[in-house]
């Protein structure tokens, strides 16, 4: 019933294979994605979702990689027949940037709806949904998925990770986080694990800055592996995947040789 489908892998590298990062869950005939990197809407049509559906998203934290396609999210679907609300979940934060998008855009909207075109007045609309810093717990359901928020580390401002429980799957997203124990105790058992990694090898032909930096607020390969270890999901899923000068099979290499569960290295459009 469940299926899980990656809209984009990339990170803030401009990879063409790679659109930004999002993931969309679907429920029956529900949507819910997490983040909406570049390309989120035309990824999401390839995916053979169509973007009247796009009602419903979740953002863990607001780097640009992750937002960049959040006009998109709000101004194609409405353009093209989408009617209901565009629900947002996401840090402190997102209120503002949506009010600067609608704000930038205002006179695109005010045109669509008063020409001669005929589209939706109510498909430009955005409620946004703030969740606090720290804050671990349920932030949304409905009659088919429960969505628990919870912590994670990546650097000075609020980010969070995502569990969504269905009737017939756990999902754990990790968005971008240095290695974290709420997301182990949340990730136990689940039945798909979705979570960002760097390449420990190819790490260290970078410079001292950017070392400093992934060390800090992302997770690497070996880290990872520890972290699958515990937490022992049926499937680990690598997405936001760092490879610099290594490929995913360096990268699956690397986690294969500490961690001896099931885990794929995705890209775009892979379903699970």
């Amino acid at each position: 019933m469940t299926k899980v489908i990656l809209l984009g892998t990339g990170t803030p590298n401009a990879d063409p294979k790679r659109s930004g990062p999002s993931v969309a869950i679907i429920v029956g005939d529900s949507v819910y994605v997490v983040d909406f990197g570049p390309g989120v809407v035309r990824r999401a049509v390839q995916a053979g979702i169509s973007p009247s559906r796009l009602t419903r998203a979740f953002l863990t934290h607001l780097h640009s990689d992750h937002t960049v396609g959040y006009p998109d999210l709000i101004l194609t679907p409405a353009v093209i027949g989408r009617i209901e609300t565009l629900e947002v979940y996401g840090p402190v934060g997102i209120e503002a940037m949506t009010n600067h998008i609608l704000e930038a855009y205002k006179e695109d909207i005010r045109e669509r709806i008063t020409g001669l075109e005929p589209a939706s007045q109510s498909g430009n609309n955005v409620k946004v949904h703030e969740i606090e810093r720290d804050v671990s717990g349920v932030v949304y359901k409905d009659d088919l998925v429960s969505v628990e928020v919870f912590p994670v580390t990546h650097g000075s401002w609020p980010a969070f990770g995502f569990k969504f429980l269905t009737p017939d799957r756990t999902i754990v997203i990790s968005g971008d986080t240095a290695p974290s124990d709420v997301l182990v105790e949340k990730s136990k058992d689940c039945d798909i694990l979705i979570h960002e990694v760097y390449s420990a090898k190819a790490l260290q032909l970078q410079s001292s800055d950017w070392q400093r930096y992934h060390t800090s607020v992302h997770t690497s390969s070996i880290e990872l592996a520890e972290i699958a270890s515990q937490a022992r999901p049926k499937l680990l899923v690598l997405y936001h995947q760092l490879l610099w000068t290594c490929s995913e099979e360096d990268l699956l290499k690397e986690i294969k040789d500490r961690y001896k569960g099931e885990v794929v290295s995705g890209n775009d459009l892979d379903i699970f």
